[in-house]
């Protein structure tokens, strides 16, 4: 019977944002030793857990790697007709399902850690992606943190814009408008991230964007953030509510660019949604 050894390896790939390819045993056709559901999580330097060993083990870790050298995204399916050429003496087949994951899909930095901050982080750690949660408000934080979320507390938000990546996905949702504004203007003047979501109604909208333009920010910048933010499509008003909305706006953004060529470079997905409806 297959261990758990894979689900830890898993997690700790990901933390690592290490990528890797997840192999399954699907399906068992004909009278062969293996069980359906075994896994084994194959990284570039190492494999975890087994799906029986063997050559086709060996196979599949060859098939696994070439996915990884070549920086495959898409899951694969492959039948495995077992006699001479996989070293079996019985007849049958196997079909493995391969599946690339493990590195993370989205860098997020989260400004804020209030009702709204504290159900979505939550939400995002759950996803292939690294978050930096950042609040000037230590006690804002709960005890513990789910794994993959960094927490930092900073006496000046601001100078956080500066540190994180480029094609880092911003979420902008503190206390303060001022402080809100400050933050938008840093990451609309560095105009290389891949998403960014402003907390607010239609109304703040408007506000910021005449703000933001008497600042010296073109129009076209100005219009990649996104305020509203969150699908519009998911209604309501409740934190979790909210949080559902703007982590589904977050998985359609690095869903439409999984795969692509760095995402601050490609027409923002902001520019194709609808506007979001919340006031």
């Amino acid at each position: 019977m297959n261990s758990t050894v894979w689900i830890e390896a898993l997690a700790s790939l990901q933390q690592q944002d290490e990528a890797c390819v997840l192999v399954t045993v699907i399906e068992e056709l004909g009278s062969t030793p293996r069980n359906a559901g075994a896994k084994i999580v194959v990284s570039a330097a190492r494999s975890h857990d087994t799906i029986g060993g063997g050559h086709l083990e060996y196979k599949a870790l060859q098939i696994a790697r070439e996915m990884l050298a070549d920086a495959s995204q898409q899951p694969r399916l492959e039948r495995f007709a077992l006699g001479a050429s996989l070293g079996q003496c019985c007849g049958g087949a196997t079909v493995l399902l391969f599946e690339p994951m493990g590195r993370a899909q989205a860098r997020i930095a989260v400004f804020g850690a209030g009702h709204v901050g504290r159900a979505l982080v939550p939400l995002l750690a759950s996803l292939p992606c690294k978050v930096r949660w950042i609040d000037s408000r230590e006690a804002e934080f709960p005890e513990s943190l789910p794994r993959g979320v960094e927490r930092i507390v900073s006496d000046e938000p601001v100078d956080e814009v500066a540190n994180q990546p480029a094609g880092t996905y911003f979420i902008v949702m503190t206390h303060n408008h001022q402080l809100d504004l400050e933050l938008t203007a840093a990451i609309l003047a560095r105009n290389d991230f891949t998403w960014f979501g402003l907390i607010g109604s239609k109304s703040k909208r408007a506000r910021f964007e005449h703000r933001l333009r008497d600042r010296g920010l073109a129009s076209d910048v100005v219009q990649r953030m996104r305020c509203p933010m969150g699908l519009a499509e998911v209604k309501g008003k409740l934190p979790m509510e909210i949080a559902v909305s703007i982590a589904g706006e977050v998985i359609a953004t690095y869903n439409a660019n999984f795969g692509t060529q760095a995402a601050q470079d490609k027409q923002p997905l902001a520019r194709l949604l609808p506007s979001s409806r919340r006031a």
